[in-house]
Order: C-alpha cells, then sequence, then structure tokens
C-alpha cells in the first residue's frame, strides 16, 4: 500500500493513492494528484543521514569510502512534499541533487541485531537530500549548512509499505534534470546496508517510530540551476519532483 499525506480543501490528511494515481481520502472523495498539495509522507522524530555511503559517490567527490558509518542529523525544516520547490543560493556555485532511499522506522528500536532489523522497518520513500558544496567547512562541521536549509530535501511522494518491497537493497535508483538522466545506481552498491545501519544506530541510541534513515546516493553529482525541474526516482517505492528555484 501506498499512503501520502496531502492538503486538500483547507484540511491535512492521509490519503492512499490507487493504481489508477488517483488519491482515496478518509472521507471516500477520490481525487487526482494535481488537486492536492503534497506533504512529506511522515513526520518524523529524528532525521538520519550518511555521508559518502556508495563508494563510487565518494571517488567523484575525491573522498575515500568511510570504513563506519558517517552520521549526521537533519532537521525537519529541510524537509518538503512532491512537486515542492527548493530555493538555490544566490552565492552558491556547486549546488546537487542525491537521490536517496528513507527508511522509515515503525517502532521503537534499541539493541537491534542486524537480522532482525527490517521488524522495525514501517516502509519506505524517496529522498532528494540536495547539497550546496561551496558550505563544505571543516572536520567539525561537515554536513551542518551543506544540508539543513530550509526546504532542501523533498521527500516523498509517498510512503511504501515494506511488505510490498521484497529486496530493498537491490532497487534502482535514477535522477533526472529537465528530463535528462544524469544519475543511476542500485542499492545494492551501499557500502553499510539497511540492517547494518540500523543496528549501528540502535547499538549507542533509541530510534523510535517515524524516525528517518536517508542511506546516501550514488555516484552522479552535477550542478543544478534555478528554473531546473529534478526527477529522483527509486525503483518500486516511486518518482519524486522538485523544482529549484
Amino acid at each position: 500500500m501506498k499512503r501520502a499525506r496531502i492538503a486538500f480543501n483547507g484540511t491535512v490528511c492521509e490519503a492512499v493513492v490507487e493504481e489508477n494515481g488517483q488519491l482515496r481520502l478518509p472521507n471516500g472523495w477520490v481525487v487526482k494528484e494535481e488537486e492536492v498539495v503534497w506533504l512529506p509522507p511522515v513526520e518524523p522524530r529524528t532525521i538520519f543521514a550518511l555521508g559518502l555511503n556508495y563508494a563510487d559517490h565518494a571517488s567523484e567527490l575525491s573522498f575515500s569510502a568511510p570504513k563506519e558509518p558517517l552520521l549526521f542529523f537533519k532537521g525537519r525544516n529541510t524537509l518538503i512534499g512532491h512537486r515542492g520547490k527548493t530555493p538555490r543560493p544566490a552565492d552558491a556555485t556547486f549546488m546537487h541533487y542525491e537521490c536517496e532511499l528513507a527508511v522509515v522506522i515503525g517502532k521503537t528500536a534499541r539493541n537491534v541485531k542486524a537480522e532482525e532489523a527490517y521488524d522495525y522497518v514501517l516502509g519506505y520513500t524517496v529522498a532528494n537530500d540536495y547539497a550546496v558544496r561551496d558550505y563544505l567547512e571543516n572536520y567539525y562541521r561537515p554536513n551542518f549548512r551543506v544540508k539543513n536549509r530550509d526546504a532542501s530535501t523533498p521527500l516523498g511522494p509517498w510512503l511504501v509499505d515494506k511488505a510490498d518491497v521484497a529486496d530493498p537493497m537491490n532497487l534502482t535508483l535514477r535522477t533526472y534534470v529537465n528530463g535528462n538522466i544524469v544519475q543511476e545506481g542500485n542499492t545494492r552498491d551501499m557500502i553499510f546496508t539497511i540492517p547494518f545501519l540500523i543496528e549501528y544506530i540502535s547499538s549507542f541510541m533509541t530510534l523510535q517510530a517515524g524516525d528517518i534513515i536517508l542511506t546516501g546516493t550514488p555516484k552522479g553529482a552535477v550542478n543544478v540551476e534555478s528554473g531546473d525541474e529534478v526527477v529522483t526516482e527509486i525503483e518500486r517505492i516511486g518518482r519524486l519532483i522538485n523544482y529549484v528555484v
């Protein structure tokens, strides 16, 4: 099942996405996708993100692949929904998209073993975790300004139940800018897998229902400009549209 959070007719609600792409509201109404405002499909407590979790992406940025997960936090201020708009800072010279599989936690998790990790997953969605490389600072502040600007992380369009994704570690990711494919990879190429990450994080802090883990992006970072349409898509999950302004 695909579940979305939307605003329609002045009300925020959860909707079920039907096979034809239309949305069924709690009151039984069925509306078209262009009739609603898309919101991020979940309201997280904590957002975890992974730096350099694909070796080819680390290489294209001239970094070595990490030997432990390179984790950082993101603020809820960064999230926007499907068809949202992301501002490009006026002084930026290198701002790029990052297509990422987002894992949504379904229940409290502490000291979880990797072989049981999927029991704690609610589902999956698509993230576009924009980075503004101009703001990369030193070792102590590696990703704060780079990754925490308002509206810099489109998320959605919907949440797909984990039962509908047989193998989240074998999904194709693609990004298109103005209709041209610019990034392609597969989740099997992650350095640190989803089960490993859940075991690793839950070994020192408690994961809560609704928390999100952004699992990193493959090679293919290209600068984007104001006016660009950026589409990030993941096999079996969905196709997330965003506009750079």
